[in-house]
């Protein structure tokens, strides 16, 4: 998949992971739409005179409907289409049974799965006529086990098994839908956490892999190796014995 000529979408794109694919990206000759709630943020990039790409920033909460279908609007007002969406919006809010809040659940899943549903929503139709696209969704390594009390985790689980029914069911109209899968990235989100994270990478070597995952439309895009292997042998973890030791963990 070549990002020349092509008119890509990246939500979430003001800090962070999605911060960093965006500046690599604007070094192809091709139109960039950013999105993020805090618009103010893509303005470095967007006014950056290096850019080879077109850069067309808007203001975007991904949870709310009415905000997702008004800047997909003004974006094919501008560029007429959209080839590849890279949906990187997240959010990630530590919940403890001691804390538990159910709007913190409204808000996690509004972003991690209702976002990517929303954004999906506006493509479908126009990616199935012309039968050309590509949908790259981005969950995480967390998706295969609860990891303690977390709507994280939940939602993360439910747009990978979203995004591999939708791979399914596109196929059919030759459009690609990818699943990215990283491990620990150092971004605003994971500086909250108190605990060791192994294997953290920065925000530009993900986003390497991840660009360079879409461009050979790799159907699940997951890093890094040793991460992988360690929540795969996690996964393998009878119940009993992974309740176990986690309950050790978090004493």
């Amino acid at each position: 998949m070549n990002f020349t000529q092509k008119t890509i979408l990246i939500t979430g794109a003001s800090t962070g992971l999605g911060k960093a694919m965006a500046q690599k990206l604007a070094n192809y000759n091709c139109n960039l739409i950013l999105t993020a709630r805090r618009i103010e943020l893509l303005e470095e990039i967007k006014n950056n005179p290096s850019n080879k790409a077109r850069v067309e920033i808007f203001k975007c909460d991904v949870s709310k409907y009415e905000d997702v279908k008004s800047v997909y609007e003004q974006a094919k007002n501008i560029f007429g289409q959209i080839d590849i969406a890279i949906l990187n919006a997240g959010v990630g809010i530590h919940v403890t049974v001691e804390n538990f809040i159910s709007r913190s659940a409204e808000e996690t899943f509004g972003v991690n799965l209702l976002g990517v549903v929303y954004w999906t929503e506006m493509f479908l139709p126009d990616f199935i006529k012309k039968q050309e696209g590509a949908i790259v969704g981005v969950s995480s390594l967390a998706d295969n086990r609860a990891y303690g009390t977390t709507f994280y985790n939940a939602s993360k689980a439910a747009l990978t098994i979203f995004l591999e029914g939708l791979r399914i069911d596109m196929k059919k109209y030759n459009v690609k839908v990818l699943t990215v899968k990283p491990g620990f990235v150092k971004t605003p989100m994971t500086d909250q956490n108190n605990f060791k994270m192994p294997f953290l990478l920065t925000p530009e070597a993900a986003a390497e892999i991840i660009l360079k995952g879409i461009e050979k439309e790799k159907k699940i895009i997951q890093f890094p190796f040793a991460t992988v292997l360690l929540t795969r042998l996690i996964g393998l973890l009878p119940l009993s014995v992974y309740e176990l030791l986690f309950w050790r963990v978090k004493k």
